[in-house]
Formats: C-alpha cells, sequence, structure tokens
C-alpha cells in the first residue's frame, strides 16, 4: 500500500512541475515580445515635419494660423496674376489704340500744306480747276482721320485752353472777351484724347483805357 501511494505522490509532483515549467514559458516568452518590452514602450514615435504640418492642416486644425497664412498668400498671388493680366490687356489697349499716333504726326504737314495750297488758290480765279481737286483731297484726309478719332482743336472765338493752344502773342480785340482765341496761326490734333499737336493761336486782351 505504501509503495502505492508513493508512486501517485510522484506521478502529482510530475504534474505540479509541469505545469510550472509551462507557467515559466509563457512568463518567459511574453516578456520577451519585442513590441511589449519596456524598452519599446519608451521609444517616441518616428514621424517627419512634414508629416506632422500635414497631419496638422488636414487633420487636427484645418482653421490653424499656419494654414490662414497658406490661403493668404495663395488668394495675393491670385490677386497679383489678375492685376497682371489687367495690366497687360489695357497696355495692348493702349498700344492698339495709339498705334498711328507716329503715323498722324506725319501726315498732319501733308494736311497742312493741302490747305495752304487750297487758302491761295481760292484767290485765283484760273485756279479753280485744281482747288476743286484740292478740297476733294482734302475731304478724304479728313474722313479718313475722323474714322481714327483724330479730331482738330483750335477754332477763332473758343476760351483759351492751355491743354490744347500754345499762346503766340495776345491781340487786343474790343469784340472779344479777353482770354479767348482771337486767331488760329496753325490748327492743333487730338488723337482720342492724347494730345498730338497743340493749335498755336493768338490770345484776345482787352485794349488799353486809352485806345477804347
Amino acid at each position: 500500500m505504501s509503495s502505492e501511494k508513493d508512486k501517485k505522490d510522484l506521478e502529482e509532483q510530475d504534474i505540479e512541475r509541469e505545469k510550472a515549467l509551462e507557467e515559466n514559458d509563457f512568463k518567459e516568452n511574453s516578456h520577451s515580445r519585442p513590441d511589449d518590452t519596456a524598452e519599446d514602450r519608451d521609444l517616441p514615435l518616428e514621424i517627419s515635419e512634414d508629416e506632422i504640418l500635414t497631419l496638422c492642416r488636414e487633420k487636427i486644425c484645418p482653421e490653424c494660423e499656419l494654414l490662414r497664412e497658406q490661403k493668404h498668400e495663395a488668394l495675393k498671388a491670385l490677386a497679383d496674376s489678375e492685376n497682371f493680366k489687367k495690366r497687360i490687356a489695357r497696355e495692348k489697349e493702349e498700344y492698339c489704340k495709339y498705334a498711328i499716333s507716329s503715323f498722324i504726326e506725319e501726315v498732319i504737314p501733308v494736311i497742312d500744306n493741302l490747305e495752304l495750297a487750297l487758302e491761295h488758290g481760292r484767290k485765283k480765279q484760273a485756279c479753280k480747276d485744281v482747288v476743286q481737286g484740292l478740297e476733294m483731297t482734302l475731304n478724304m484726309f479728313h474722313q479718313v482721320l475722323d474714322r481714327n478719332n483724330l479730331r482738330q482743336v483750335g477754332r477763332e472765338g473758343e476760351p483759351f485752353d492751355p491743354n490744347y493752344h500754345e499762346a503766340m502773342a495776345q491781340l487786343e480785340r474790343h469784340d472779344l472777351e479777353e482770354g479767348m482765341v482771337c486767331q488760329v496761326m496753325q490748327k492743333g490734333y487730338v488723337l482720342g484724347d492724347r494730345l498730338v499737336r497743340p493749335a498755336k493761336v493768338l490770345v484776345s486782351k482787352q485794349p488799353s483805357p486809352e485806345k477804347k
């Protein structure tokens, strides 16, 4: 009987020993896993600065100061681009509008000579046919210039305007108010709103008291 009891005790001791070994193996295996070690738990999270900023803008704080600054810079760049386009369009319009100004400056003396020849020809009966041809030619010139937005400035009886008139001298005129154009020495021309050539004029002034 005692031998059977001893045998049973030995078997129970073997079972207890095996359980202890299994528990010890489980604990060792659990502590040996790389993701559960105390050393690994103390390591910092590896993430780049760009990733942090992207995460900040897109996930954490979409209305942060950095994002507002970037939006402001983007809007400013867009505004600068639109202003540049408008300036280019305006310069193109100005160029097209005044592209013929140099040509007009060369044509104006031709018109002056035609008008001078017409003025002298009208004084002679023998030049009647020539005068008629000159009038037709001059009218065609004026029609072409009118279509290109060119107009004459400087007419007798209009107020003197230093923006369009160049005063050559003053002339006493009792029949005109002071500061009026009383004689046109050379006609002026304006292309659109740009002065091509000022009109050379004589400006009226009131006679002195002893001459009235």
